[in-house]
């Protein structure tokens, strides 16, 4: 028999399921590499274990123009990135190096946009501060808001965005769509599509849902929340750096924003001087876990793997 593949996983939600996903890799010619990763491993340990591999199931780690030089000139010869965000992947390098690279788009709409319609949710009626008030043997009556005849703004009409306009349609709220390349037969019915940020004021929300890009960056920044209307409620499930965090804090601690739900953060794990943490109830966090259900990452896995497979020639 020839050597066997060696396969290197850098994906957390993967790696958490590994006792479920043995199936993929029973009786197949591979060697598997499973480090311990909370959410990301750095350039220098990347660049140091990604050349002893042929292939990689690469996670939100940097991975750079750098490492991808390292791993060529190791035993790289393929890679996939496991999930539907490409932001931290130098594909252009890739290119360069003739290392062949795919992700797997379309993979978690639903799911992350259940978790962005929760946040609307809980911020609408404020149930977080309920449940801190109930915690400290307090028994809080706070009057939050209603969803129906309310309008949200749902920044990125992709796979997500569409999913989380169905859902709070469902609610009975108006939809502001925005997203350059998606036309009124792509989006769901009742979605107005407008150009950022005309109408931006007339929203009571805004859930981020785009991909991060270089004219995505700080999209929402100072200039874009003064726009909206004081008491905006802010939720992102997409990517950390399209909100400008500064600007957001800036918000919260005028009032302009009455409060907002991030699973994502410019910095990850979330810094324990982060500002964002002075607002108690008023800034819910989440942990980049918008996608992860065990049903959603068992079938991700599985296609990653696949395409990995096809990449190295593992039958």
């Amino acid at each position: 028999m020839s050597e066997p593949k060696r396969i290197l996983v850098t994906c957390p939600p993967m790696l958490r399921m590994m006792p479920q996903l043995q199936a993929l890799f029973k009786g197949r010619n591979v060697q598997l590499t499973t480090p311990e990763v909370v959410q990301i491993l750095s350039v220098e340990q990347l660049k140091e274990i990604v050349p002893q591999h042929d292939g990689w199931i690469i996670g939100d780690d940097p991975a750079t123009r750098e490492v991808f030089v390292a791993g060529k000139a190791g035993r790289l010869r393929a890679a996939v990135k496991w999930g539907v965000g490409v932001d931290n992947v130098d594909f252009a390098a890739c290119k360069d190096l003739e290392i062949p690279i795919v992700n797997t788009p379309g993979m978690f709409g639903q799911e992350v946009a259940d978790v962005g319609v929760g946040y609307v949710i809980a911020l609408a009626r404020e149930t977080f501060a309920i449940d801190h008030g109930v915690r400290n043997g307090e028994w809080p009556k706070p009057r939050g808001i209603s969803l129906a005849g309310r309008k949200c703004a749902v920044l990125g009409m992709g796979d997500i965005g569409r999913n989380v306009a169905k859902r709070l349609a469902a609610c009975g709220m108006e939809i502001i769509g925005y997203d350059p390349v998606a036309t009124q037969d792509s989006v769901p019915a009742g979605v107005k599509l407008q150009t950022w940020p005309k109408e931006l004021g007339e929203a009571d929300f805004l859930v981020v849902t785009c991909a991060l890009t270089p004219s995505s960056l700080h999209m929402v920044n100072a200039a874009s929340l003064a726009q909206m209307k004081p008491g905006v409620r802010v939720v992102n499930v997409a990517r950390g750096p399209i909100i400008d965090e500064a600007a957001l804090v800036a918000a919260l601690r005028s009032g302009h924003v009455h409060s907002a739900a991030v699973d994502v953060f410019e910095v990850e794990p979330l810094p324990v001087d982060s500002q964002l943490r002075e607002f108690g109830w008023r800034c819910l966090f989440g942990s980049h876990n918008g996608s992860n259900t065990a049903d959603a990452v068992l079938r991700t896995s599985q296609i990653a793997v696949q395409k990995l497979y096809g990449f190295l020639g593992v039958q």
